[in-house]
């Protein structure tokens, strides 16, 4: 595997928006239809702690981190999202940049990582898993996806270097 991660720049987001409609496709990836796009996108992630996996220059996954909350209480608390375009899952490259979102976020003082995940994701769950999260509960019923209500696996990571 010859990948690289990288930080995301402005440039990167029609690869990553394209990442994101295939996601969105799956129609188990996440409760959203459509791209935001970038405006609406950039304004509701972190600045910090956004990561492309590239593969012979072409992004082949992103990663990255979003606010659970305004309130100051919670700042150290963040949602992941990470998406590997579909003809590369399965060699490695998610639980790569999930590692390395990881570490982005415990150096910007983030402290618990958490991921609310359709239990039919096994894939994400897995992946999430393996990289220190544990699932603690089921959100039954939370939201509608196509008229249908959805559940999902509410995950969290708490950091052993950041806000111990």
């Amino acid at each position: 595997m010859n990948i690289i991660i990288t930080p995301m720049q402005p440039e990167d987001w029609p690869a990553v928006e394209e990442i994101y409609r295939q996601g969105i496709g799956t129609g188990n990836a996440t409760f959203e239809t459509e791209s935001p796009g970038w405006e609406k996108w950039n304004a509701s992630h972190h600045q910090h702690s956004r990561l492309v996996a590239r593969e012979k220059d072409n992004v082949v996954a992103w990663a990255a981190l979003s606010p659970v909350s305004a309130r100051r209480v919670y700042a150290g608390v963040a949602e992941v999202s990470i998406y590997v375009v579909a003809n590369a899952r399965g060699r490695g490259i998610g639980k790569a940049l999930l590692l390395a979102l990881i570490e982005q976020s415990e150096l910007h003082g983030i402290w618990t990582l958490q991921a609310g995940i359709f239990p039919e994701n096994i894939g994400s769950i897995t992946l999430h898993k393996s990289c220190g999260f544990r699932a603690v509960g089921l959100r039954e019923r939370i939201g509608k996806l196509a008229n249908t209500w959805r559940s999902v696996v509410l995950l969290e990571r708490r950091s052993a270097k950041t806000g111990a």
